[in-house]
């Protein structure tokens, strides 16, 4: 069994925006094991990029971890602040956002940013950092890479920026990459080629991926186990197959029932009545209650623990509790598994 290269316990992240407390991050707990992709998928406002943010101190100015510990091999990063990071984010731990042209400098050639995170945290001489940044374009599927390193981001499309931002994450051999939902702005071709990309520069480093997304579409091949966050909280975790297959939290078959794959023509697509809470106001019982069509009464009045499913798979909902009434998934979860099983044997 490979061991947890990461373990997050009660993390808590607050925003003060403008004199107001936001509560973005509400007590997540999830280990990151060697070699293994979780995805952590939700819908926007759901906490997934801020709970990912805090792992690597790129939190914005009014923004802090209010509790909780975020324990990388030994080490507490909680606690950490400015030049602390420097040993960790980029070298160990780094990290892939979801639009390419804000996270390249647009007044530097591509070859020099990916040469400057070499020479920085590998302690490559010029020359050879010049090297070995020719040889990550070339990695990341990238054309003519001695040409294309002396171009600058507008020359790029946005398939091939994005090739590029994998190429400075990887390049310095980071034993965990987050990826920030890294397809949402791309077509569907180049979207599979990159999540293609991700998966062989996986494999071929041995590193252990944080994938976040709001679509389980995405996940359903990438993933080797799957984290659902609503409300700043995650409310199911287990195997992939698990979650999808069996998913035991109302707001897990909400999402799986909005998946486009369920759609029909000339039906209307499912989707998720009402809104996300209100983080700036205190949670009583269950946040997502009030959209729930199964909620029960102690939803409103007191949050669920966690009750295990199997040794791998848990879920927050009192549905699992031994006196709760027998409520099954509705239809469309039933369609998907169906569907998801027909894909899997073609």
């Amino acid at each position: 069994m490979n061991k947890s290269i990461l373990q997050v316990r009660d993390l808590s992240v607050a925003f003060d925006v403008r004199g107001r407390l936001l509560q973005a991050v509400r007590s997540v707990s999830f280990d990151l094991k060697e070699g293994e992709t979780l995805a952590v998928v939700g819908e926007s406002g759901s906490g997934k990029s801020v709970m990912t943010k805090s792992l690597v101190g790129m939190l914005d100015k009014n923004g802090c971890i209010t509790g909780g510990s975020v324990n990388y091999r030994g080490t507490e990063l909680a606690s950490f602040a400015g030049d602390d990071w420097m040993g960790i984010r980029g070298k160990k731990i780094a990290m892939i956002f979801q639009d390419p042209m804000t996270a390249l400098n647009p007044l530097k050639t591509i070859g020099e940013q990916i040469r400057e995170v070499i020479s920085l945290h590998r302690g490559l001489e010029r020359s050879q950092a010049k090297i070995a940044a020719v040889e990550m374009l070339a990695r990341v599927g990238i054309a003519d890479p001695e040409l294309r390193y002396k171009q600058y981001p507008h020359e790029f499309s946005g398939g091939m920026r994005q090739r590029v931002v994998i190429a400075v994450a990887a390049a310095c051999q980071p034993e965990i990459l987050i990826c920030d939902e890294p397809t949402t702005a791309l077509d569907v071709t180049i979207q599979a080629q990159i999540l293609e990309l991700l998966k062989s520069i996986q494999r071929d480093m041995g590193m252990s991926m944080i994938f976040i997304t709001h679509d389980l579409g995405v996940v359903a091949d990438l993933a080797d186990r799957v984290a659902v966050m609503y409300g700043g909280e995650i409310i199911e975790i287990g195997n992939a197959e698990e979650v999808f297959y069996d998913p035991r939290n109302p707001y897990t078959w909400a999402l799986l029932s909005s998946m486009p794959q369920l759609g029909e023509p000339g039906k209307e697509l499912f989707s998720i009545k009402g809104t996300p809470p209100n983080l700036y106001m205190d949670i009583t019982g269950d946040a997502f209650a009030p959209r729930n069509p199964y909620a029960l009464k102690i939803d409103y009045q007191q949050p669920s623990p966690w009750f295990p499913v199997s040794e791998t798979h848990s879920a927050k909902t009192w549905l699992l509790h031994e006196w709760a009434p027998e409520v099954k998934p509705p239809d469309t979860v039933q369609v998907l598994r169906k569907k998801l099983g027909e894909e899997s044997r073609d």
